[in-house]
């Protein structure tokens, strides 16, 4: 297309030739305003999502290109959602850049998390993960907490340079971004933001100043994260939009919680004690014996335990069965994109169970 016109939403070339394709735009909409791709107009307007035809791995060589600069980096990882969201290869795509570990959504946490220790146990995961981070902050785009401490240190560590917004599908990058252009600008919703993976499909550079940028890049498929197993709807249902309640449950052994029909958790082996369930609030937890856990998931999933719906049914794969002997007090069972079960006294066999792909893990609490 002449002119390289690019989407104001996702950031895509434009093109007017085939409507299949992303970047399609009618070309009776060339003569707008602004200017955005057939997709980022349905979606904006009309909440209607189209799937995007590029694989993770157009989304990961696009954004390594950021190791060939000198720039700022700020990695965005959602708190409810660590393990899922962090990623493990950044150090490859950023090469020797700075790096920001901003954890976004810290209004979902209960009021009683301790930010001071869920600061250091950020910094003890990145790392683990061979992550080198100059510092970390603990913000929510969606409520505008602590943006603006952020936006300090920003200017501060980027020295002139320019600064890219990296993270996986769904983790609230292009809200937060949004927050800033709004502050600087006044100007609401620049880039298009949606509850589904996948919004943003090309690097979209805003000016900061003469010689450099803040730039939104694409998010990277995490295809072990709940959200790229379930419906639309669903996604809405299990993602938090308030404060999560803790939920707890006093279990005896050879007891079954369900997590909608998404996830499972046996307790196998263990002295009676308390199990805190973080999920989102809208999620329902379901107790059984675990004798009846096998025939009541057969006969009652997408019923009593829905999540799923029936379009989420047509393509959930079959729970897989993680086993885990747990001596230490106070450790997490998480299911990334979920939630996570805390186990308070330890010394229990569990089993725990997720679709097929999703990677059930284990972890010291940060509570």
């Amino acid at each position: 297309m002449e002119n390289n016109l690019i989407c104001e939403g996702c950031g895509v070339e434009l093109q007017t030739i085939n409507e299949k394709e992303i970047g399609y735009i009618p070309k009776s909409s060339l003569e707008k305003n602004n200017l955005l791709c057939k997709r980022c107009f349905q979606l904006r307007h009309y909440n209607k999502h189209e799937t995007v035809a590029l694989e993770s791995d157009d989304f990961l060589d696009m954004v390594s290109s950021i190791n060939t600069t000198d720039s700022l980096v700020v990695h965005l990882i959602d708190i409810f959602d660590v393990e899922g969201t962090l990623l493990k290869s950044l150090p490859r795509i950023v090469g020797a850049n700075p790096i920001l570990l901003v954890g976004n959504k810290v209004d979902l946490l209960p009021k009683s998390t301790n930010q001071r220790k869920l600061k250091h146990w950020l910094f003890s995961k990145a790392k683990e993960a061979g992550i080198n981070v100059v510092d970390v902050y603990l913000i929510s785009s969606s409520i505008g907490h602590q943006l603006d401490e952020l936006a300090v240190e920003m200017e501060y560590r980027r020295q002139s340079k320019d600064i890219y917004v990296v993270g996986v599908t769904n983790v609230g990058k292009s809200t937060f971004i949004n927050q800033f252009i709004k502050r600087s600008t006044g100007v609401k919703e620049a880039i298009t933001t949606s509850y589904f993976p996948g919004t943003t499909l090309g690097f979209i550079k805003i000016p900061l100043d003469r010689d450099s940028s803040l730039i939104d890049t694409p998010g990277i498929m995490n295809r072990h994260q709940m959200a790229h197993y379930v419906s639309k709807t669903d996604l809405k249902v299990i993602t938090p939009k308030k404060e999560i309640k803790p939920r707890n449950y006093q279990l005896n052994e050879s007891q079954t919680l369900f997590f909608g029909g998404l996830a499972r958790l046996d307790f196998v082996k263990g002295d009676k004690q308390t199990f805190v369930c973080y999920f989102a609030n809208e999620v329902p937890i379901h107790r059984t014996k675990l004798e009846n856990a096998d025939s009541l998931y057969e006969r009652q999933v997408g019923e009593l335990l829905s999540p799923p719906d029936e379009v989420t049914l047509n393509e959930l794969p079959p729970l897989v069965k993680n086993s885990y002997r747990i001596s230490d007090e106070y450790t997490d069972i998480v299911f990334p994109g979920l939630g996570w079960v805390t186990i308070l006294n330890g010394e229990v066999t569990v089993n725990a169970y997720a679709p097929k792909g999703v990677a059930v893990s284990i972890r010291k609490s940060f509570n």
